[in-house]
């Protein structure tokens, strides 16, 4: 947790990234929830932001969380809405992250998706067990030319038991991407993320080469089905 609280910024702000006004998203309603957060570093840090004004508060975190995935950070990712039960991040169309066509590039798109789903599953992890993305699935049925885009992870109650009571798992989490700048009613991509979780104990002694298990290695045999001729609109 201390390592969290450092990276916090000194100082506030409410600078926020360039957004599109907040008709043009998606009406979002959060998952309702009975259960309690666990406590790990994550959740320590919301608690300790929990009272400040919602746009300091998601730049605070963007900030924070952006320091502690170092790749994701240098992406520009914006985390509106972090709780165990949804998590939304967000992206500009900036040129830094288009393809050749001036589309957002399939891959900021992947990103976008496997950091709302590995932050809702770190939401809901005890801390003394370790994430790692297996595989992913996504079709690029179409291309995303302009505007901002929104993932969003949710889980059930029940698939937070599932995660807190099961040592060592695995469980797919969908991720709902946004095109909030859309010139039509065109269906949102979804991407299904599997992620997998082991206690760190058992990490630890696979690298100390104490475990009979197969080396913690993640699936990089991911999924992607594309189709050319749309996504070159």
């Amino acid at each position: 947790m201390s390592g969290l609280l450092k990276k916090l910024p000194s100082k506030l702000t409410n600078k926020l990234p360039a957004k599109t006004s907040d008709s043009t998203r998606s009406p979002v309603e959060k998952p309702n929830s009975s259960l309690k957060p666990i406590s790990n570093q994550f959740t320590k840090l919301l608690s300790i932001t929990k009272y400040l004004p919602a746009s300091a508060r998601s730049s605070i975190l963007s900030k924070a969380f952006g320091k502690v995935v170092p790749y994701v950070g240098t992406t520009g990712v914006y985390y509106e809405t972090v709780e165990p039960n949804q998590v939304i991040v967000s992206l500009n169309n900036t040129k830094a992250v288009q393809n050749h066509i001036g589309s957002i590039h399939a891959v900021a798109i992947t990103l976008l998706a496997e950091t709302a789903t590995g932050f809702i599953l770190g939401l809901n992890l005890p801390s003394d067990r370790v994430l790692l993305i297996k595989s992913y699935s996504v079709n690029f049925y179409r291309p995303i030319k302009k505007g901002q885009i929104a993932a969003m992870a949710s889980l059930s109650d029940e698939q937070r038991l599932d995660i807190l009571n099961t040592p060592k798992g695995e469980m797919v989490i969908p991720c709902v991407i946004h095109d909030r700048e859309s010139d039509s009613d065109r269906d949102p991509i979804v991407v299904e993320m599997t992620w997998a979780w082991i206690p760190k104990s058992e990490l630890e002694a696979r690298r100390q080469g104490k475990s009979s298990e197969k080396p913690l290695e993640a699936d990089t045999e991911s999924k992607t089905e594309v189709e050319p001729e749309q996504n070159d609109q």
